[in-house]
């Protein structure tokens, strides 16, 4: 069932869908790398979540740039275990469409991945990205490492300063340490890659993304 209306604002823990035990079962591989989903990942490799408005078109983004090793979409940042798709379509999760990236450091660093976040929607709008209305579709960035926190914070100041300077809004993006990752279902990794001709609605602000000091492009 789809929830004709979509609230735009997180509900409480309280208030959230319950959700249930069993996690979602997903395809075991990547549909372009052939890498497995849920690991292990090789040695020494980096993971970060981005959520930036419907994450078909997100994730394309991301699986295509050298050093990623493995990306899969799923849900975040909310309240109820391991929600379907319609549950999270209601608003009623406090889940936002999130990309998971596992990324070789020595091959790409955060702030070339951070750039690209940036640069390829609008961080500005809140709970939505263009078209798409819903607390599901808005800007996170969920860390795993108090070193990426503070290498996203500088992000944040820098892009922030542009897009003051172009006459931009604020950057509404919710950054903060990533809790759970559901995996959503199957027919959603990869789906652009499935369906070439597939719905995406990202579309960024035109500003550049220049790189925070004291942190290097590569």
């Amino acid at each position: 069932m789809f929830f004709s209306r979509k609230p735009l604002t997180l509900p409480s823990p309280e208030e959230a869908l319950p959700g249930r035990q069993t996690p979602m079962a997903i395809a075991p591989s990547h549909f372009v790398s052939g890498e497995a989903l849920e690991g292990p990942y090789p040695e020494g490799s980096d993971t970060i979540y981005f959520g930036l408005g419907c994450f078909w078109g997100a994730e394309r983004l991301f699986w295509r740039l050298p050093g990623v090793h493995v990306t899969a979409v799923g849900y975040q940042g909310g309240h109820t275990p391991n929600p379907s798709y319609e549950e999270v379509c209601s608003g009623r999760t406090g889940h936002t469409e999130a990309v998971k990236i596992v990324y070789d450091p020595a091959r790409i660093t955060l702030a070339a991945l951070l750039k690209t976040f940036w640069e390829e929607h609008d961080p500005t709008q809140g709970m939505r990205q263009g078209n798409d209305t819903g607390t599901q579709y808005r800007s996170a960035i969920y860390t795993t490492t108090p070193e990426q926190a503070e290498i996203v914070e500088a992000s944040r100041r820098s892009y922030a300063e542009a897009l003051r300077r172009a006459g931009r809004g604020a950057i509404t993006t919710e950054i903060r340490p990533a809790g759970p990752f559901y995996y959503a279902e199957t027919y959603h990794q990869q789906y652009l890659a499935k369906n070439p001709a597939g719905y995406c609605g990202l579309a960024g602000t035109g500003v550049s993304c220049p790189l925070p000091t004291g942190v290097a492009a590569s």
